[in-house]
């Protein structure tokens, strides 16, 4: 069965010239999904760090890698557009089988690492809000996804994930509203590169955090819940044209949101000299500095991220998984259900073994880092391809940016992984 079967569609368009704001509204959702992926506990911890360690000077960098993050969520999502595949399934079916397999077994450990950081920031809320040991919370965290994802439609999910996405956003808008910002600096740092003495580290894990390769598959297999019929070129000019507006609008909330969080690190820690480097730190902190209501919302905050963005990963880890057997995701399919609740199963086992949930964190990032370049060449060969794309394939200046973006990418996230070493 294919995704455009399972899914909720919308009736077929039938104006050629209606192109207002309702009929925008109609393909908004999927980049929002994908947002959640470059909001989740692991950049918390990253941008934390940033803004208390460093001030607002590393602002650069969340605009940097979300340009990046642009380019590649676009370009996959036409891969989805014009295929009607998902870059796992295209992988199957248009790479070598033997070498298409392990690049899919990589991407599945690279899911489970991310399932790992997003099930284990929403224990840390759990710990933060009723003193739930982390160990508990994992497995409450993990009941209440599986629940989720095995009990709802695509449409019902993306709905939730747009409401826990606004209240992330409206959170951080209530904590940056009781501190005092320094705009003039902020609107600076967003534009200009600095990179301060002993910053490095700091700048490839919030490069590293923003751009994940669980979420190129997952963009690629939910853009085709927008899907009409792909064999009309009129309609799939119409999905690539919306696409961008829902990729841009969405990718520029999670830049917002993801500024946010250096900001409020800034303003609330680096002046006053305290480097922030655990999430329960800096709830604790919050509240002698401001006040009570500060720390809870950030909590909530941390757990409606947790939540949300292990939906997602769920997602991509049944993405993958459909993918080696040429399938598409559907989670009434056998194949799915086990990526599913597999993965995220897995992920949660690895928890009971960690002693140090912050260093559980960045050992997830650096299993993304290692991955991630894999995923993005994967992604640039197939989208170059006349074979799979036909006159859709990337353009020479499309080949050149994304070219550009996976030697920046591999460069800095083998620094980054050797940081560690």
């Amino acid at each position: 069965m294919k995704i455009k079967s399972l899914f909720t569609l919308h009736p077929e368009y039938k104006s050629k010239h209606n192109h207002g704001f309702s009929e925008v509204l109609k393909y908004m959702g999927p980049g929002l999904l994908v947002t959640v992926g470059f909001i989740d506990p692991g950049n918390w911890a990253s941008n934390i760090a940033a803004g208390s360690m460093f001030g607002y000077t590393l602002l650069w960098m969340v605009t940097l890698s979300t340009l990046m993050l642009i380019i590649l969520q676009h370009n996959v999502a036409h891969l989805g557009i014009v295929t009607g595949d998902c870059l796992a399934e295209s992988a199957m079916k248009n790479v070598n089988i033997h070498l298409a397999r392990v690049i899919l077994l990589t991407s599945i450990f690279a899911v489970i690492s991310t399932g790992l950081a997003e099930i284990l920031g929403g224990a840390i809320a759990l710990k933060l809000l009723f003193d739930i040991p982390i160990v508990v919370g994992s497995v409450i965290v993990l009941a209440i996804v599986i629940v989720l994802l095995f009990t709802n439609t695509y449409t019902k999910l993306e709905k939730l994930i747009i409401g826990f996405v606004s209240i992330i956003g409206f959170s951080f808008l209530y904590e940056m509203s009781i501190v005092s910002i320094n705009w003039p600096e902020a609107l600076t740092s967003w534009v200009t590169v600095s990179i301060p003495n002993g910053s490095m580290v700091i700048v490839m894990a919030v490069l590293g955090a923003v751009v994940m390769p669980h979420n190129l598959f997952l963009h690629s297999e939910i853009i085709q819940s927008r899907q009409w019929n792909n064999e009309d070129e009129a309609v799939i000019k119409k999905q690539l044209r919306y696409e961008f507006t829902d990729t841009l609008v969405s990718m520029i909330i999670g830049w917002a949101i993801n500024s946010a969080m250096i900001i409020l690190a800034a303003a609330a820690f680096f002046d006053k000299k305290i480097v922030v480097t655990e999430l329960e730190q800096a709830q604790h902190l919050l509240a002698p500095m401001l006040g009570s209501k500060a720390a809870l919302v950030f909590g909530i905050a941390l757990l409606f991220a947790g939540i949300s963005s292990t939906i997602t990963a769920g997602m991509a880890g049944g993405s993958v998984y459909a993918g080696l057997f040429k399938e598409p995701y559907n989670i009434r399919n056998t194949h799915t259900k086990i990526g599913v609740a597999g993965i995220l199963v897995i992920s949660t086992l690895i928890i009971f073994l960690i002693s140090d949930p912050f260093k559980g964190l960045i050992i997830s990032q650096m299993i993304l880092s290692i991955q991630l370049p894999i995923t993005v060449f994967l992604q640039i060969y197939l989208t170059s391809s006349k074979k799979v794309m036909g006159k859709h394939k990337n353009s020479t200046l499309m080949n050149l940016l994304l070219l550009s973006i996976a030697v920046i990418l591999t460069i800095l996230n083998i620094m980054l992984f050797s940081s560690f070493l």
